[in-house]
């Protein structure tokens, strides 16, 4: 009898996601799924309609691996528009098949054998992995307990001489907490004396901003720019997540890279939907909105909270919420997710596998991007633990 080997596994140490878990589970008991971030309500009609339209048109097959032209124009336009900044369409935007892959492409294109990884926790769950599976070490710095604004002192302390990439995130999920202007030069006088190092900056909500902020993008800083990555994605602008359309902005040099391991990996987004995309994207009313639509969410589910044992802690960006699990409620935080599931119908998510270590602040995720309805429903079940 011949014996079929088994492959060695890359990632050992690794599981179904989290997002997965409770979806799952969510599906298995009937309950309300308030834990993967995705919307329960329509995507644009106009959109919609563009993308049936620009397929029944014929534009159906690949598209340049870089992506549209017409696309990299308009986004291009975008950040002339939305940032007063100029971007070159046609060698410093990628388009890519969601923003998870553009953050591979770009750690991928960055990271070699035993470099070190700076990742602030807690963090969204494929930078660890992408890291590791380039040979890279991740080196874990916890944010700040209370408000999970950036620990300068221990972020500082945390590079070293084989420090190759500091990833960030803002506005940040899971916790929503958002970077500063301050911030953002902390981090310029920082890698000026680490010259070594790279920026990777996940930016996916940069349009759901809440409370008059203002985004602090990585391309508005012309230091950090020059070494930077920043990615970015449709889906969660347009509330298509399952459409996976995101892109990558970064200095030539390095988007050159970047072109080499996306050809590989997905060569080519779908075409028709860029079509449709560099079209809608021509009105940004379509984009501009979005902070003040999202943050009417927010504060409905805010108030639902109201007469909960549990207590939310300042959501300034993202569509997630965090609440505090009150102290008579008793087990782990992934415990505690699971009785909520199966014992009131309501589905949330833990922040401890957010922790490469996972660690309990003995707190949930809650994503708001849902009819009113779903909220205040949420409400009443979370009302009556």
């Amino acid at each position: 009898m011949v014996t079929i080997p088994i492959p060695q596994s890359k990632l050992p140490q690794l599981g179904t996601t989290i997002f997965t878990e409770m979806s799952a589970l969510a599906r298995e008991t009937g309950a309300l799924n308030l834990s993967q971030g995705f919307p329960d309500f329509p995507v644009s009609p106009d959109l919609v309609e563009l993308v049936g339209r620009c397929a029944a048109e014929g534009h159906n097959q690949y598209a340049p691996m870089p992506g549209l032209p017409q696309l990299r124009e308009a986004i291009a336009q975008k950040f002339n528009y939305t940032y007063a900044i100029q971007v070159d369409a046609a060698s410093e935007i990628t388009i890519t098949a969601g923003a998870t892959e553009a953050l591979f492409c770009a750690i991928t294109a960055l990271v070699r054998q035993n470099d070190e990884v700076i990742i602030l926790e807690p963090a969204y769950d494929s930078y660890g992995p992408a890291v590791e599976l380039q040979g890279g070490k991740p080196v874990y710095v916890p944010l700040n307990s209370t408000d999970f604004t950036p620990d300068w002192p221990a972020i500082e302390a945390a590079f070293t001489q084989k420090t190759r990439l500091i990833i960030i995130n803002s506005p940040h999920n899971p916790t929503g907490s958002v970077w500063s202007k301050a911030d953002m030069q902390q981090l310029e006088k920082l890698l000026a004396q680490h010259p070594e190092c790279w920026v990777l900056s996940d930016e996916v909500y940069e349009h759901v901003i809440f409370d008059k902020q203002e985004h602090q993008s990585i391309l508005r800083f012309p230091n950090l720019r020059q070494r930077a990555a920043a990615v970015f994605s449709f889906g969660k602008t347009f509330h298509a997540t399952g459409w996976k359309v995101g892109y990558v902005v970064a200095p030539p040099a390095l988007t050159a890279e970047i072109r080499k391991i996306h050809q590989y990996l997905t060569f080519s987004v779908h075409t028709p939907t860029q079509f449709a995309l560099a079209e809608y994207l021509a009105k940004p009313e379509h984009y501009m909105q979005l902070g003040k639509f999202y943050e009417q969410k927010r504060d409905l589910l805010v108030q639902e909270l109201k007469g909960s044992s549990f207590t939310p802690i300042a959501s300034k960006g993202t569509y997630f919420q965090l609440v505090k699990i009150p102290e008579h409620v008793k087990g782990t935080d992934r415990q505690i997710a699971h009785g909520l599931t199966r014992e009131y119908g309501i589905a949330t998510i833990p922040l401890s596998p957010f922790y490469h270590n996972n660690f309990d602040p003995r707190m949930l995720r809650i994503c708001f991007a849902k009819e009113e309805t779903t909220l205040k429903k949420a409400g009443e079940l979370l009302r009556k633990v």
